[in-house]
């Protein structure tokens, strides 16, 4: 029955890790979807900085990335950003894969 319970526990304690890992990998996507979005809102700095955590706090509305969409597709449309939502979705999944390497290699 050990052998069970052990190999049960690891099972968690790697489905665990795994998820913790999810999440960092998705709020550092958010984060540089933030500093990207605000480059092209015109943003410098410390407003940047914010508008970054603005786009993090953001995915916390509703699972999935359809609330970051939203902000950020909204965001752009409104500064008058022509940019399509099959377009920033691309760029979601580019900076997903940039986020994963950085966080892999910390």
């Amino acid at each position: 029955m050990t052998t069970f319970n052990d190999r049960e526990k690891a099972f968690e304690d790697k489905y665990s890790h795994d998820q913790e890992l999810q999440f960092k990998v998705e709020v550092r996507r958010n984060k540089l979807l933030g500093l990207w979005a605000a480059e092209m809102l015109d943003k410098k700095g410390d407003e940047a900085q914010a508008y970054a955590k603005e786009v993090i706090s953001s995915d916390f509305d509703e699972p999935g990335d359809d609330d970051v969409l939203r902000k950020v597709l909204g965001d752009l449309q409104a500064a008058g950003v022509d940019f399509s939502e099959h377009r920033l979705r691309h760029k979601m999944d580019e900076l997903l894969s940039v986020a994963k390497q950085q966080v892999m290699t910390e």
